[in-house]
């Protein structure tokens, strides 16, 4: 039987049930049939299941369940002061949701015992961490719309810890023989235009889709000054940084890139097309896969993938080394002073101190 269908079975006593197909659960019905052995379908049902799907296109949530709260969020002012990225990935966890909750009534999230629930749905998808954890932010996310808007009186997704223990990434950054083992895996694809991306995210600290969105109209005399994609405190955050020489000359060499007519974005793939979020990430991915890169933590031995991301803590290394102040790097960054100490303290300083314990013990001996 075709999925999405349903069949609803009714037995009576010594006589065949009947059967009962639906061309969805609450949709029009598009086949009796009496017998001992399920249905089948032949072309007039699928005709009709067909018309019925399209007249479908999704009939209106019932008024007061968390399909219709899904609905009315996804219309709101609030969801659409989303970025596009935060869409798309919150999208997809309201399907998850919808289809575990969506005809629930909405009453039963005032029943405090709805906590339980939603803890034991995270856990079901406890091999995906990540994911579960997400799910239990967007549903979160939803009840506090529903409680601000009167469906709702208590938030049952909050307070819930998360599954994903290795959130901190701040001691994962691109090593020089990171890139130089990306670069050699991205010549050997004929992938050269990724390995602009990457230098760029390295001399910028940009994410990735500011690095897509970028213009030459950004590219000042000293500075990049850009809005951030990504909202902070529900506000575009200025990106303001300093071109430093090798930046510079990166730019320079970028300038001489074949772009299509009507580009004007500093990366441009194969093509001479801009990069989409999305393709520029998938193919930074295929690079660093084929060059195995990963971050092999020193105590317990394991492999985390290393990001995009992470260049950002590349980044925040090499304006440490120029002799930028925490603060000053904090306030490019969009990070707080604590978060740049932190790589200062792992990646610049100990390795300092090393060198001038060493530099002084030879002196002594």
């Amino acid at each position: 039987m075709i999925s999405g269908i349903h069949v609803v079975r009714k037995a009576r006593r010594n006589r065949p049930p009947f059967w009962y197909v639906y061309a969805y659960r609450g949709g029009p019905q598009i086949l009796r049939h009496e017998g001992w052995e399920r249905p089948r379908l032949g072309k007039s049902h699928l005709d009709k299941l067909r018309a019925a799907t399209d007249a479908k296109i999704r009939v209106a949530p019932v008024a007061e369940t968390l399909s219709r709260l899904i609905e009315d969020w996804q219309k709101s002012p609030e969801w659409n002061a989303f970025a596009r990225n935060t869409q798309k990935t919150w999208g997809s966890q309201l399907k998850v949701i919808d289809d575990r909750w969506g005809n629930l009534p909405l009453s039963i999230w005032n029943d405090p015992r709805m906590t339980s629930k939603v803890v034991n749905w995270r856990d079901s998808r406890a091999n995906q961490p990540r994911a579960a954890d997400n799910g239990v932010i967007v549903l979160r996310a939803l009840l506090k719309f529903g409680r601000l808007h009167g469906k709702v009186v208590c938030n049952a997704a909050d307070g819930i810890p998360h599954l994903y223990r290795n959130a901190n990434r701040a001691e994962i950054i691109w090593t020089e023989a990171d890139m130089s083992a990306f670069c050699c895996a991205a010549e050997a694809q004929a992938m050269h235009h990724v390995i602009d991306g990457l230098r760029l995210a390295a001399l910028t600290g940009l994410r990735r889709e500011d690095l897509v969105t970028l213009t030459w109209a950004h590219v000042r005399q000293a500075t990049i000054e850009k809005h951030a994609i990504k909202k902070s405190r529900g506000k575009r955050w200025k990106v303001v940084i300093p071109i430093l020489p090798e930046l510079a000359g990166l730019l320079s060499e970028l300038r001489t890139r074949s772009r299509a007519e009507g580009i004007d974005n500093v990366l441009v793939n194969s093509r001479g097309q801009q990069w989409t979020g999305d393709g520029f990430g998938g193919s930074f991915n295929r690079v660093r896969d084929a060059a195995g890169i990963c971050h092999i933590d020193e105590i317990s031995g394991q492999r985390r993938t290393k990001h995009i991301h992470d260049l950002r803590g590349t980044y925040c290394t090499r304006m440490i080394k120029a002799g930028v102040t925490n603060d000053e790097i904090a306030d490019i960054m969009g990070w707080s002073p604590q978060q740049v100490a932190g790589i200062r303290k792992t990646y610049v300083d100990q390795g300092h101190a090393a060198v001038a314990v060493a530099k002084r013990v030879s002196g002594v001996v």
